[in-house]
């Protein structure tokens, strides 16, 4: 914001001598005798240097501006900092319908996955709820990702269950449920989605 200590180039605090000066100085650059071929140019910065002197050359006038500047200032400073909180406050609303979106369609996309759909479904699936195709894709391929390393990761086990003997079957029995959760180690399909989505278990 332009004051008229800036058109004069002084400080808020400067002293009636150095308004002087500084009028005399800019008086003298911008006088339109000074500047030919730019007599119109001129002709503003010196009526602008003339306005701006005759108020803060005289101590009531000035201390009028001041009042009112400061006023001003409060005033755009209060508009500014409203203005501000309704854009923070919009851009959080939408950073939250963005996030509640994105967590609807990815629970979407693991429910048809976990039905044995394949990929191109999933995508299929998304984009029918208003998905945006870079999202839907993106979704669709980590899903699907997902859920083919949960098979293989099943079938591996599978493979890797020994024979159990007589002997072993009563170690093998079914244990209570807080012994069954403290003893799980997450395997590598749960340890990839929660890296990939902050899913905590």
């Amino acid at each position: 914001m332009t004051t008229l200590y800036a058109t004069l180039g002084v400080e808020s605090d400067a002293t009636l001598d150095e308004i002087k000066r500084a009028y005399r100085r800019g008086a003298m650059k911008w006088h339109p005798d000074r500047n030919p071929g730019r007599e119109a140019e001129a002709h503003a910065a010196f009526q602008e240097l003339r306005d701006a002197y005759a108020i803060l050359s005289d101590a009531e006038q000035r201390r009028v501006y001041d009042d009112v500047f400061a006023q001003e200032m409060r005033r755009w400073q209060a508009e500014h900092a409203e203005q501000e909180a309704q854009e923070q406050a919009a851009q959080r609303e939408a950073q939250r319908i963005a996030q509640e979106h994105y967590e609807k369609m990815v629970a979407m996309a693991m429910r048809f996955a976990g039905d044995g759909h394949n990929r191109d479904v999933l995508f299929g699936v998304l984009l029918g709820q208003d998905c945006e195709a870079e999202l839907a894709a993106r979704i669709a391929d980590s899903v699907w990702a997902l859920q083919e390393s949960r098979r293989a990761h099943a079938q591996t086990a599978d493979a890797d269950e020994p024979e159990m003997a007589p002997e072993d079957s009563a170690a093998a029995a079914p244990q209570p449920e807080d012994a069954r959760r403290s003893d799980r180690q997450p395997g590598a399909f749960e340890s990839f989605w929660q890296g990939l989505f902050g899913i905590r278990s």
